[in-house]
C-alpha cells in the first residue's frame, strides 16, 4: 500500500531506474547495426525483438481501409472529437514572423519556419495508443510541418493496431512503418534506404526508445527523455477520496516505475485514501503493474500547511497535478513547476492524457522546472532579419568596433570601420 513519507523522502528519482547504464551499449549496438545495415537490420532486428518477419516495413493502403473496418463507430467518433478539441487548443498557440522598422531605418524581426520533416514513435506491440498519434502529429501539423512519418512496433501477427492506424489516417499521416524500439529510432535519426532521415523525433516509447533519442540528439532534435509517468495530488478535507484513490491508481497502472504520490493537510483523507487504494487496486486489469508502482514509487505525505503543501508540490516539479483543495483557482498562482495542471474534482488526469486538448507529452522527473509540454514551437525554427541602415551604421559602428577590439577580434572591428570609412 501507499507508504507514509515525510516532505524530504520525496526527492525520488527513477531517472537511472528507467534508463539503466547497462542499456547504453546495448542502444549504441544497434544504432551502429542500422547505420551499417539499413533495411537489413530492420528486418533483423524486429524478428529479434519483436518476433515477427516483416515482409514490408511500410504499412500498405489496403491496411488503412481494413482498419476503418476494424474498429467500432463508437470509438471512431471518440478519436475524430479528440481531434477536433487537441487541435482547436494547438492552434492558439500559433506564432506569427514578425518585422519592426525604426525611424533610422533599420529593420529588425523574426522569420517563423516550420520544421520541413518529422517522426513520431508511437509505442505499441502489446499495447495500442492512438492517443500518442493524436499527441505528437497534431501540433506539428498545426504548425505547418510538410512530411511526417511515423514508427511503431507491430504486434504478433505483423500487424499494426488498427486505432492508431485509424487515427494516423485522420490526421493524413500514411507513410507508417512498422519498426519499433532503438532501430526505429535510428531509422529516422540516420535514414535507411526505405526510411527517410527527419529532422525530429518526438514520442515516448521504452527504455530503450529513451536512450535511443538520448544518442541520436545532435544528429536529429527531439522532444524531450521522457520519464516513467507521475502524479502529485494535492488535496485538502474537501477532497473525494475515492476519486483521489482512482486518480492515484489510474497513475500507478502505467509502469512499474509510475510514481503517484498524495500531499494532503488532513490526516482523515490520508487514511480515507488508503483504504479507497486497497479496495480498487483487486479490481484493477493491471493490479500486478499497479501494485509494483503503489508500493515501491508512491506514497501519501501530510503537509502541515497549504502552504508547505505548495511548497513541497515545487520541489517535486511533477508531470502531472491536480489540484483537489477548496477555491483552488485562489492558490494556482502557486503552482511555479508542473508540467500540467488539472484544476478541481472533475479534472483526472485521464481527459488531458486524450480528450480535451492540451498535449499529453509532458516533463517527468523534476524537469518541469525548466521544461514545458510538447507544443507548436517544438515543430518551427526562428530566424532572426536584421538590415541595419546606414545612418544607424554611422551612429553606433564605432560602439560595435570597440566591442570586437575588446574581445581581440581584428577582422570583426575592420569589417565594421571599413564601413565607416565610408
Amino acid at each position: 500500500m501507499l507508504k507514509k513519507m515525510q516532505r524530504q523522502e520525496l526527492q525520488v528519482n527513477r531517472s537511472e531506474a528507467a534508463l539503466g547504464q547497462d542499456r547504453r551499449e546495448a542502444v549504441l549496438s544497434i544504432i551502429e547495426q542500422v547505420k551499417r545495415q539499413g533495411d537489413q537490420a530492420l528486418h533483423e532486428l524486429t524478428e529479434k525483438f519483436d518476433s515477427v518477419v516483416l515482409i514490408q516495413l511500410a504499412v500498405q493502403p489496403d491496411e488503412f481501409q481494413q482498419a476503418y473496418h476494424a474498429i467500432d463507430a463508437h470509438l471512431l467518433d471518440a478519436i475524430r472529437s479528440a481531434i477536433g478539441n487537441i487541435r482547436d487548443y494547438h492552434e492558439r498557440q500559433l506564432r506569427q514572423s514578425w518585422m519592426t522598422t525604426s525611424e533610422t531605418g533599420t529593420i529588425l524581426g523574426q522569420l517563423i519556419r516550420p520544421l520541413e520533416r518529422v517522426g513520431i514513435y508511437v509505442p505499441g506491440g502489446t499495447a495500442a495508443y492512438p492517443s500518442s498519434v493524436m499527441m505528437n502529429a497534431i501540433p506539428a501539423l498545426t504548425a505547418g510541418v510538410k512530411e511526417i512519418i511515423m514508427t511503431t512496433p507491430p504486434g504478433k501477427d505483423g500487424r499494426i493496431n488498427p486505432a492508431v492506424l485509424v487515427a494516423a489516417h485522420e490526421l493524413g499521416i500514411t507513410e507508417v512503418y512498422k519498426v519499433g524500439g532503438a532501430q526505429a529510432i535510428a531509422a529516422l535519426a540516420y535514414g535507411t534506404e526505405t526510411i527517410g532521415k527527419v529532422d525530429k523525433i518526438t514520442g515516448p516509447g521504452n527504455a530503450f526508445v529513451a536512450a535511443a533519442k538520448r544518442e541520436v540528439f545532435g544528429t536529429v532534435d527531439i522532444d524531450m527523455i521522457a520519464g516513467p509517468s507521475e502524479v502529485v495530488i494535492l488535496a485538502d478535507e474537501t477532497a473525494n477520496p475515492a476519486y483521489i484513490a482512482a486518480d492515484l491508481l489510474a497513475q500507478a497502472e502505467h509502469d512499474p516505475l509510475a510514481s503517484a504520490i498524495l500531499i494532503t493537510t488532513s490526516d482523515e483523507i490520508a487514511e480515507k485514501v488508503q483504504e479507497e487504494v486497497r479496495n480498487q487496486l483487486p479490481q484493477l486489469d493491471r493490479k500486478e503493474i499497479a501494485a509494483q508502482s503503489i508500493s515501491q514509487w508512491s506514497a501519501i505525505c501530510i503537509a502541515t500547511s497549504l502552504e508547505e503543501a505548495f511548497d513541497i508540490v515545487n520541489e517535486l516539479a511533477t508531470e502531472h497535478l491536480q489540484l483537489c483543495i477548496a477555491d483552488p483557482f485562489e492558490h494556482l498562482g502557486k503552482v511555479k513547476h508542473a508540467g500540467a495542471v488539472f484544476v478541481g474534482n472533475n479534472s483526472p488526469v485521464a481527459i488531458g492524457d486524450y480528450f480535451v486538448g492540451p498535449n499529453h507529452v509532458l516533463p517527468t522527473n523534476g524537469r518541469a522546472r525548466f521544461s514545458s509540454p510538447l507544443s507548436v514551437d517544438d515543430f518551427i525554427k526562428k530566424m532572426s532579419l536584421v538590415s541595419y541602415s546606414r545612418s544607424d551604421m554611422v551612429a553606433n559602428g564605432h560602439k560595435i568596433a570597440a566591442l570586437a577590439t575588446f574581445e581581440g577580434l581584428q577582422a570583426h572591428a575592420h569589417s565594421v570601420k571599413l564601413r565607416l570609412e565610408e
